[in-house]
């Protein structure tokens, strides 16, 4: 079993930013697709970014792009989501999740996921 904890989460002004941080317990040869998703209240739970662990490949919603990051530190099997220049609209309950996989091909899909982190909520106000 996987356990994931998300960090970081908070309340800012729009223009602000924030940095999510996921920690993943257990420690494996396996490679993971290391995805952020989002939930706003009253919309479905939607892909913001996503990281193939294997080769550090990043994948981005459009909507996200040139605003949001995703890293990883192997060594901590951490995974961050920096984000800058945010908006009232990134307002959510940000979800780590995870999967043991060869790519991160169907990454916004959230049934693909095995684990997920509890949630951490973000707050953006005008």
């Amino acid at each position: 079993q996987v356990r994931l904890v998300e960090s970081g989460g908070g309340s800012v002004q729009a223009g602000g930013s924030l940095t999510l941080s996921c920690a993943r317990s257990r420690i494996t040869s396996s490679r993971y697709c290391m995805g952020w998703f989002r939930q706003a209240p009253g919309k479905e739970r939607e892909g913001v970014a996503a990281i193939y662990t294997g080769d550090g490949t990043t994948y981005y919603d459009d909507s996200v792009k040139g605003r949001f990051t995703i890293s990883q530190v192997d060594d901590v099997n951490t995974v961050y989501l920096q984000m800058s220049s945010l908006k009232p609209e990134d307002t959510a309950v940000y979800y780590c999740a995870a999967v043991p996989i060869s790519s991160c091909g169907p990454w916004r899909l959230s049934a693909e996921y095995l684990y997920w982190g509890p949630g951490t909520q973000v707050t953006i106000s005008a």
